[in-house]
């Protein structure tokens, strides 16, 4: 008997559950098409670390953090650069209701399904040395108690209840190769049912063609994500004017079968693709010595006290903080002609400032394990992944001395051989201006800045001292890589998460949320993204496309 579906939603990550679960909250019937099996449920976000963009939190107010919705749509604003009219247009008005949104009612939305946060406030992507240019003017990243994971559940137990209840059906190893359009409205998909698969959550499935399906309804929402894991896609979209040539060596944060397909296949049945040029990729990318998926890239979440060197070993001009200013730092690490870059650092900045992306990298939040998150976060040891990735990891070096640190420098470089004693220089010169609680060195007055709130202080960014001090040794030198991770452009929409034809009027039935409408009105950051906004970026867009649709199918 075939299921008689309200709304069809293409993707079973975040924002899939979330459009689903306001549906079904409603009493509609929803059939969820996803191209990979039930193990991958929640799709990329199980892998996240969970952070959540929240402005004027209990949270903040509790660390001395003074926010408000005006200067965080400040910071927005003036980290996203608008400045295409017709590709903007819709972006603007999604920036100023996701920052009124965090602002407002998110935590509450979240904390009535259950998720609740750590007490600490990070401050991620702390921007460019501008009030009104790009950055977060005050800690804003608020990391989920149980991280990725426990931000699916709480979307995703109430979808399987209703799926209990008959109200959700899904169609796994069903890939969607067409929106069939009929009238000038989306009213279902086409496309190729793909062999079996037993495989877990993350690894690269089989692209075996078995069968053909065709699924009716009466809208559809596409929620597929980007194209964080294809790199041709990312090639041809890269914006060689604004960061410089592509690099010839990219590993993936994401897994394989984040590959941009329905971007292509929406617009071919009509809606308007926007800002393909602008995309999220990181600097402080390593390559993962226990992979899940092909090329599996791990990020360093870093403090701001390492020191970062170029290919060349130049140190980074500012504002190339490390956490700063990523598309910036894109930018300089690539007019070298090279596409890696290093962070020198020793034992006692790593055990404070070191924090690997991902769920499975953080065991101790992801379980939800107090005890053990105690002792292993801001004590006299890094925490154990990322020890592992120090004995393990192709990217690290580990020395006594600056001559045999350089010497293993040299050994895993893509690039010129690096000079001991001019690292030792530059090194040296920043250690001199430690003896001072103030400083003409840039780098060291952020320090310092940073340690003025709570979280920094006690947890996360360690006391400046000599880096060449062995007390604080042994010396560590880390080649970073550039990571693949975010789409944001995507499908144009409006505020009620419908998808647009290329005259910008409304496309009849289709919808988009999540990733592959960039998050919201087909690139909701802009050109920068300002950190934990992303997982946000999926609820707000899905609550809005469940939302919306419940009130047009009433």
């Amino acid at each position: 008997m075939t299921y008689e579906a309200d709304v069809i939603v293409v993707g079973a990550g975040l924002a899939g559950l979330v459009a689903t679960y306001e549906l079904t909250k409603a009493g509609r019937r929803v059939l969820v098409v996803e191209q990979e099996n039930r193990a991958n449920l929640g799709g990329q976000a199980f892998w996240s670390l969970g952070g959540l963009f929240l402005v004027d939190s209990p949270e903040q107010r509790r660390n001395g953090i003074k926010d408000s919705y005006d200067l965080a749509l400040q910071d927005w604003l003036g980290s996203a650069g608008f400045d295409r009219d017709d590709e903007d247009h819709w972006a603007r008005q999604w920036a100023e209701a996701y920052v009124r949104f965090a602002a407002t009612q998110k935590r509450q939305y979240l904390r009535d399904l259950g998720l609740r946060f750590t007490p600490v406030v990070g401050w991620a992507e702390r921007g460019g040395g501008l009030a009104d240019g790009h950055g977060n003017s005050v800690p804003r990243f608020h990391l989920t108690w149980g991280t990725g994971p426990e931000v699916v559940r709480v979307f995703l137990e109430p979808v399987l209840e209703a799926e209990r209840r008959g109200l959700v059906q899904f169609s796994f190893r069903h890939q969607v190769d067409e929106i069939v359009v009929e009238n000038g409205a989306a009213v279902g998909v086409r496309g190729s049912v793909l062999e079996p698969s037993d495989l877990e959550r993350g690894q690269a499935s089989s692209r075996v063609v078995v069968d053909s399906f065709e699924l009716r309804a009466k809208a559809v929402v596409v929620t597929s994500g980007g194209i964080g894991h294809n790199h041709d896609l990312i090639r041809a979209n890269w914006p060689v004017d604004r960061l410089g040539k592509c690099p010839e060596t990219m590993i993936s944060g994401v897994p394989a079968h984040v590959d941009g397909r329905m971007l292509a296949v929406s617009e071919q049945a009509g809606a308007n693709l926007v800002n393909r040029d602008r995309m999220w990729h990181y600097t402080e990318g390593l390559h993962n010595w226990d992979p899940i998926w092909p090329d599996h890239a791990i990020r360093i979440i870093p403090g701001p006290s390492s020191m970062w060197f170029d290919a060349t070993g130049k140190r980074l001009p500012a504002p190339n903080f490390p956490g700063f200013d990523t598309n910036q730092s894109m930018k300089a690490i690539l007019s070298t002609g090279y596409d890696y870059s290093w962070f020198v650092l020793n034992q006692t900045i790593i055990n404070r400032e070191f924090v690997l992306s991902g769920s499975e990298q953080n065991p101790d939040i992801t379980g939800k394990d107090l005890r053990k998150t105690l002792t292993s976060r801001g004590g006299k040891e890094a925490p154990g992944p990322v020890e592992a990735f120090k004995k393990h990891g192709v990217d690290f070096v580990v020395a006594g001395t600056i001559g045999e640190l350089v010497a293993g420098m040299n050994k895993i470089g893509r690039g010129p051989q690096l000079d001991p004693a001019e690292i030792e220089r530059q090194i040296v010169a920043r250690d001199r201006e430690t003896g001072n609680s103030f400083s003409k060195d840039l780098q060291l007055m952020a320090i310092g800045n940073a340690r003025r709130g709570l979280g920094d202080r006690l947890v996360r960014v360690a006391k400046p001292h000599r880096i060449l001090d062995p007390a604080h040794g042994p010396l560590i030198a880390v080649r970073l890589n550039v990571l693949t991770r975010k789409t944001l452009g995507g499908i144009q929409t409006t505020l009620d998460s419908q998808a647009l034809h290329t005259d910008g009027t409304p496309f009849p039935g289709l919808y988009a949320a999540g990733e592959v409408a960039g998050f919201g009105g087909g690139g909701v950051h802009g050109y920068n993204a300002l950190e934990g906004t992303f997982l946000g970026g999926c609820i707000f867009s899905g609550r809005a496309a469940g939302r919306a649709l419940v009130r047009a199918l009433a």
